[in-house]
This record gives C-alpha cells, structure tokens and sequence, in this order.
C-alpha cells in the first residue's frame, strides 16, 4: 500500500483513521468494529464488503 494513499484513507462510515494490516491485507476501523479489505493493492472501502472484527481482535489491536 502507498503511505500517501494510507494518509488521506479514513473510515467511509464514521471518519476515523484505519489501521493497515499488510499480512491481512486489511485496513481496520477500531471505532465501527471492521476490517475493509485490500484486493490487487486497492482497497474496497464498501461496508457490504467488510468483515465484522470480534472485540476480542479489536482488543487485540491495542
């Protein structure tokens, strides 16, 4: 993923910042509780498309 690209991404529901996950080829929003997925280097910031993250792997995240 770009740094650039990751600077100015941010949450398409609430606006947070995401935290990228390069072996998961995720992009995490603690805040909504989701995971958007990064397919061919783009990232699919479509809330039908992302994964519900548990709290424990929120948790996890801290």
């Amino acid at each position: 993923m770009d740094k650039k690209l990751l600077d100015i991404l941010a949450c398409p529901l609430c606006k947070s910042a995401l935290i990228y996950k390069q072996k998961e080829q995720e992009l995490i929003c603690k805040v909504d509780r989701l995971a958007f997925p990064i397919r061919d280097e783009i990232p699919v910031m479509l809330e039908d498309e992302a994964r519900e993250l548990s709290v424990d792997e929120v948790d996890a995240l801290a």
